[in-house]
């Protein structure tokens, strides 16, 4: 799609948005901007943000642009910061949903007939029905695990003889060890494809389950604000997320100044919809940090194209003025051998200062080496985490199993400082 045609669509949406969603009109008009306005893309920027706290303060309904006999269903974000936000649909925004994730699974090489294990949760969350119905129009069979009894998803997959897991990365990982401690080599499973998403994950773990399963993996992005997963997608070139261009308009923002940021610079990610009837968000600040590409992806599926996501402007963490991102930490893990891949962060002020430590969960052949070969890992990764990050970070080795597993999101950071 060309910009004229895309610039076309957001006309539409926007004068839609300004007549039928009053936050949008009362935004606007507060803002001295209405959509005959905007000449090109580029006017975009003269739009107010929508901000998480704007769709928290429309509780339980969410910003609608639609009467609420239209609407067939809802769906909620976990509301772990706080109130959770609302996402309504019509019947037409679900038919589009699933298109965009049929579109999304198509090109990571997932087809009709293949064997679908969709382990994201069911229910308010978007993941599982996101993934069931994109799966189910592009002719895939659907076997709706939904999270939890992982001993049971171990053998579905291996009875049902499973082409794709759909999962968070995090639950991969943990899958590919629980298959190996009934055992099986996780290589010898049916399974090629992994679809995994909701949230960041760095190359280095990437290469954990890829090695693990011997499958690829792909990034799938979206949020419950943007409809749900579908919003981007890599393609089998594992070369940055694709970003449908009749369904979005994607932007990169410096988070604190709100400036827009050319292709290649790191900031914030804002995005705007083309399509939803019923939760249409324009300018919506995502928190996810990542990077446009600048040159078009070879295989031709969208020209919007960002990288993978490095973090979130609020699980940043800032120790001793400088910034932090868990991404950051667990690539430096994920390239030490005889680390699990599991870990987690620990933030807590003692006296004036921030002191951050990882607690690091090693292999089972590790932990057997003698208590020298322990303190020399732990050495290592300390002197690797002061060159990644700049700050001295004090590092404990755990023995295997210990830091607590997840079935969805992991709960990696945990800020004594906010307690």
């Amino acid at each position: 799609m060309n910009e004229k045609e895309q610039f076309t669509l957001l006309k539409k949406n926007l004068t839609y948005c300004y007549k039928h969603a009053p936050h949008y009109k009362r935004s606007f008009n507060e803002a001295g901007v209405c959509p005959d306005d905007l000449k090109s893309l580029e006017d975009l920027s003269k739009v107010p943000f929508l901000l998480k706290k704007d769709l928290r303060s429309y509780y339980p309904t969410g910003i609608l642009a639609v009467n609420k006999r239209s609407v067939v269903r809802y769906h909620a974000s976990s509301g772990t910061t706080g109130r959770p936000t609302v996402v309504s649909y019509t019947k037409a925004d679900i038919d589009i949903w699933a298109d965009m994730v049929a579109d999304c699974l198509k090109i990571a090489g997932v087809h009709d007939g293949d064997i679908i294990q969709n382990s994201y949760g069911y229910g308010l969350f978007t993941g599982g029905l996101g993934l069931h119905y994109g799966a189910e129009k592009l002719g895939a069979s659907v076997v709706p695990t939904s999270g939890g009894n992982t001993a049971r998803q171990v053998q579905i997959m291996k009875d049902f003889k499973v082409d794709v897991l759909c999962c968070t990365p995090s639950y991969a990982l943990y899958l590919s060890e629980v298959v190996e401690q009934s055992g099986t080599d996780p290589k010898e499973l049916p399974l090629r494809t992994g679809i995994f998403g909701a949230e960041p994950w760095s190359d280095s773990m990437r290469k954990k389950i890829e090695d693990a399963f011997d499958i690829k993996a792909y990034d799938i992005y979206g949020m419950s604000e943007l409809g749900g997963p579908g919003a981007g997608m890599e393609c089998t070139l594992q070369n940055g997320l694709h970003i449908w261009d009749d369904k979005y308009i994607v932007e990169v923002i410096d988070p604190k100044t709100g400036e827009t940021l050319p292709p290649g610079k790191k900031g914030e990610l804002v995005f705007t919809s083309l399509w939803k009837e019923a939760s249409p968000v324009i300018r919506f600040r995502t928190g996810d940090i990542s990077y446009m590409y600048e040159d078009e992806c070879s295989c031709k599926s969208s020209v919007q194209r960002i990288g993978r996501l490095l973090g979130r402007t609020d699980d940043m963490l800032i120790i001793r003025g400088v910034n932090v991102f868990p991404s950051q930490i667990e690539h430096v893990l994920s390239n030490i051998k005889g680390v699990s891949g599991h870990y987690q962060i620990y933030v807590e002020r003692k006296g004036m200062l921030d002191e951050m430590e990882v607690f690091v969960e090693v292999t089972e052949e590790i932990f057997n080496d003698s208590m020298g070969d322990i303190l020399e890992l732990r050495h290592a990764i300390e002197d690797k985490m002061y060159a990644v990050l700049n700050i001295h970070v004090k590092v404990t080795v755990v023995e295997p199993s210990t830091i607590p597993r997840s079935e969805g999101k992991a709960k990696r950071i945990i800020d004594k400082r906010l307690m």
